[in-house]
């Protein structure tokens, strides 16, 4: 999981947003929907991790999102007999359990897999990269952008709509208090 940056727009590191709610929802739904394990990216700020969740620590966040994902895959890739990985950030906690096991099933989960979630239509996370895309999706990154241009150049990525799931609406400001 993604949650490595600064919350420049947002004004903290997401990863404190909600007094770290965001990071527990997500740890917990991307376990509960099939994930055996989860590696949070961290670099702005350092937290207690939840349990199931390890940190890798991304001195270089600030290069941008890429630093992040190459961190994450690359802790990811190092385990072994790994399948895919379940690519999530931080700033989307609406994420759920169904969705993870929803995009899981799509997948396969295959080492051939890529699979991403949308939400009426849109593109957006979680995402599921098969091992044997490991390789390039790293080769493919470059400053602040993820995996994101690597899957738009396939043809081969499995959409798998989660809409009826959640909204997928990631937060890049916070919301105003009532």
């Amino acid at each position: 999981m993604l949650a490595a940056g600064g919350g420049t727009r947002y004004g903290m590191p997401k990863i404190l947003a909600e007094q770290g709610d965001w990071l527990r929802l997500c740890v917990a739904a991307l376990l509960a929907g099939g994930c055996c394990k989860v590696f949070v990216t961290v670099g702005a700020a350092a937290v207690a991790m939840p349990q199931g969740a390890e940190a890798v620590q991304v001195p270089t966040w600030r290069e941008g999102l890429s630093e992040s994902v190459r961190a994450g895959l690359v802790r990811a890739r190092g385990r072994q007999g790994v399948v895919g990985v379940v690519l999530h950030v931080v700033d989307i906690p609406d994420v759920s359990a169904p969705q993870v096991e929803r995009l899981l099933a799509a997948a396969g989960p295959s080492p051939r897999a890529l699979a991403r979630a949308t939400h009426f239509g849109q593109i957006g996370h979680p995402a599921y990269i098969g091992a044997d895309h490991l390789g390039a999706v790293l080769d493919s990154l470059s400053g602040d952008r993820g995996a994101g241009p690597f899957f738009a150049g396939r043809g081969d990525v499995i959409d798998v709509e989660c809409g009826d799931l959640g909204t997928g609406l990631d937060h890049d400001h916070p919301r105003p208090r009532p």
